[in-house]
């Protein structure tokens, strides 16, 4: 057979291997996806099995689709017939040809999570119950885990006896389940539980569809849930014909319903299954794939295989350790600066969403293009959005929008009808939106919700008062700008806290919910960082701040630019360079696995450790720091375990240090005492202390030789011509339209322009 001469041995065991369960256990870069197509390849010209009797199962669109390619490159006639389908299409279309047995019409609709959201809002009123202690995200994640579950109302409110908040769930899911009902009308749990359900009360149909996919391939295994099991097992049952790829090893997405077990467990689960290991990486370095292996050794609950490769050795894994964050993300784009590559080789990976914020200010201050995966830019996102709302209208007020945004955020009873006559008050008297709120009393028509709308007032007012005394305490008392109770970091906390901003997300209980949260102390670090950084520091100051930064463009619309995401998000990718940064025990750990009772939530953390190492083809770095802000407080943190787990021989260990400064010999005598220095490593033959970080400032110019309407030559975007100059409180800003890239906002010291 031509086409297999090409793959090695344990691949074209696992393409001839045709009948019967198979278990192929594909690590990192071994070409799973390249084994599946030559299966179906094989099976059709080789075993005569028609093309329609094929089902292959992926889990997302674009990997459906390239499968569909590959098999229409390699199959010469009947490729269109195989089945390539992600589990929800699949469903959808069995139960448009069968759900009347389940007493739904075959024309339904399908929900999205705002139809959801409108119909379980609409529930929960109906029900008389209080919207602020069930919220409408938090019931449909409770409705979406038990259908993931394959849990029904009837069996959910048999489990629920005993709990009073579980029994009124039980009576929301009724309900719910009641309304799409009646609406003809499933949401997107619905698509796989449903199918799962017309299965077993309808044997002829699963009879059907048995006779129709005698050959069953699955990809990804490791990610699938109670429900995607059930409804494989149920269609492999008769023919035993079910090949399931997938790594145990990159098992990481338990928070959304995957179950480790599934896979694990097969052999078990499928008697007489033989098992395949896919070992050979294609992608990385050896000294990469090493470093993989040592980590991911440390796990119990997985099945034995170590990657190799025929690569090369390539350079050792380097780890850096700053002083602080700002230093590590400086560290990390000096370093991509240093290399004079391709932006798009580098990845920078980190463990929570909130880390991204000191990249995003790194990149944007050495004009460095990127790419934020998986999120929005960081002051871009709703939460971040909302708190600087409410600093804004603390600050003057004078921001219809930012009042408007926040006015009825979180949820105080004030709807569209009342803000639009608070509106119409301030065209008719020539007052800003925030000056007509406190003349709500005199508004006509506005009722009950003049009281609330001055609740808001007075809360706005309060806040303002508590940021004024701060302000003016810090300028008579130096000492007040670091020891003082308040300042902007305590003003953050307040509105979180006391508008019940905090408590509306923490009831949502979900890990969305959770991410936000962490934003938002993210923001309250960068207010610290502001506060300590300037000399008079100043609600207005660290506004106008923000704004430098968040107004920036997204740089660069051409695809050379660096990857920013997080190791969730990374799963499936591969780059030349990648950089794991934050590698500390109470992040990456983090401290809920670390403390957790069940040892297994540390094994999925170990296992996301190791995706992100093999994510890299040719030069890993892992980054930490001695001290990070959390909620406005630093804090000292360990090297991570997952670090430590690397043997030193492995490992080009370099710790740049901390800044000169107060905390310096502080730091080193802590660190040292606490933590000492990990036994595995050594500095690599030759390692010396690179020339980053430091802390990068602003110096800014006595004046510029250029301004506005006059040519100018960037060293990365080319020439422009500047559009405007603002003289700001720490540097010129300037506005430069591209003749390339449009226009680009930027500091003169930073961006170094030249007038032609």
């Amino acid at each position: 057979m031509e086409m297999i001469d090409t793959l090695n041995p344990k691949q074209r065991e696992a393409v001839l291997h045709t009948e019967g369960p198979l278990l192929i256990l594909a690590g990192a870069g071994s070409g799973k996806t390249r084994v599946l197509t030559h299966r179906v390849a094989c099976l059709i010209e080789e075993r005569g099995v028609n093309p329609w009797n094929i089902l292959a199962i992926t889990f997302t669109n674009k990997a459906a689709g390239e499968m569909r390619e590959r098999v229409d490159r390699l199959v010469k006639a009947g490729a269109g017939s195989v089945w390539v389908s992600t589990f929800h299409s699949l469903c959808v279309r069995i139960l448009r040809r069968f759900i009347e047995y389940l007493g739904y019409e075959n024309n339904f609709t399908i929900y999205d999570a705002d139809d959801q959201k409108m119909l379980m809002k609409q529930v929960i009123k109906n029900l008389n119950l209080d919207p602020k202690q069930y919220r409408e995200r938090s019931m449909m994640s409770i409705i979406s885990k038990a259908k993931n579950e394959l849990i029904g109302t009837e069996e959910f409110r048999k489990n629920s006896q005993g709990d009073w908040n579980l029994r009124k769930a039980a009576d929301v899911y009724e309900a719910y389940q009641g309304e799409l009902k009646k609406n003809n009308a499933l949401d997107f749990d619905d698509l796989i539980f449903k199918t799962v359900d017309l299965f077993r009360v309808n044997g002829e149909v699963l009879d059907y569809y048995q006779e129709r996919f005698r050959y069953i391939m699955v990809d990804e295994y490791q990610d699938t849930n109670t429900a995607q099991f059930e409804l494989i097992a149920l269609l492999a049952r008769k023919y035993g014909n079910l090949c399931v790829v997938g790594d145990d090893d990159q098992s990481i997405y338990k928070f959304r319903g995957a179950d480790i077990g599934n896979i694990l467990n097969f052999e078990e689960t499928f008697p007489g299954t033989k098992v395949i290991k896919l070992e050979q990486n294609y992608r990385s370095t050896a000294h990469i794939l090493d470093a993989a292996n040592a980590v991911i050794c440390n796990n119990r609950g997985r099945k034995q295989k170590t990657l190799w490769t025929a690569n090369e050795e390539g350079p050792l894994v380097m780890f850096r350790q700053y002083g602080q964050a700002f230093e590590e993300a400086e560290g990390v784009i000096q370093d991509i600066l240093a290399q004079g590559r391709s932006y798009r080789d580098f990845a920078v990976l980190y463990r929570t969403n909130a880390q991204s914020r000191l990249m995003e200010e790194k990149c944007i201050s050495y004009n460095i293009p990127y790419r934020l995966v998986g999120g929005v830019n960081f002051y871009q996102r709703k939460e971040i959005k909302d708190i600087l709302c409410y600093l804004k209208t603390i600050a003057n007020g004078r921001d219809d929008l930012a009042v408007q945004r926040i006015i009825n955020v979180p949820k105080r009873g004030i709807g569209t009808s009342s803000i639009g006559k608070i509106v119409a008050w301030a065209g008719e008297q020539g007052l800003s939106f925030y000056q007509s709120c406190v003349q709500a009393a005199s508004i006509p028509g506005m009722g009950k919700a003049a009281g609330k709308i001055q609740g808001f007032v007075s809360q706005i007012e309060d806040f303002a008062r508590r940021n004024q005394a701060w302000e003016l305490g810090m300028q008579e008392d130096e000492a007040f700008k670091t020891n003082g109770r308040y300042g902007l970091p305590g003003l953050i906390r307040d509105i979180v806290e006391e508008t019940g901003y905090g408590k509306e997300l923490e009831a949502e209980g979900e890990e969305e919910a959770k991410a936000r949260l962490e934003n938002i102390d993210e923001l309250i670090n960068k207010a610290a960082s502001y506060c300590t950084d300037s000399e008079n520091p100043n609600l207005n100051g660290f506004l106008e701040e923000v704004s430098l930064v968040a107004d920036v463009d997204r740089m660069d619309d051409s695809e050379d630019r660096v990857t920013l995401m997080t190791l969730h998000s990374a799963k499936g990718l591969e780059f030349p360079v990648v950089y794991l940064s934050g590698m500390e025990d109470g992040l990456f750990p983090s401290s809920m696995s670390i403390m957790s009772e069940d040892p297994t939530d540390i094994e999925e953390e170990r296992r996301l450790c190791y995706v992100g190492i093999t994510r890299a083809r040719e030069r890993l770095t892992m980054t930490a720091a001695q001290m990070r802000m959390t909620k406005g407080e630093t804090h000292y943190s360990k090297v991570s375990r997952f670090v430590e787990e690397i043997p030193q021989e492995l490992v080009d260990l370099i710790r740049p240090g901390v800044r000169a400064n107060a905390y310096a010999s502080q730091t080193a005598k802590y660190t040292e005492k606490q933590f000492g220095t990990p036994k595995q490593f050594k500095p690599a033959a030759g390692g010396g202390t690179p020339g980053f970080g430091r802390e990068f400032t602003i110096k800014k110019a006595a004046a510029l030789e250029y301004g506005a309407g006059d040519r100018v030559r960037h060293g990365r975007f080319g020439e422009g011509t500047v559009q405007s100059v603002v003289d700001g409180a720490r540097d010129f800003e300037v506005a430069v339209e591209f003749d390339r890239y449009g226009v680009k906002k930027m500091f003169a010291s930073v961006a170094k322009l030249e007038k032609l």
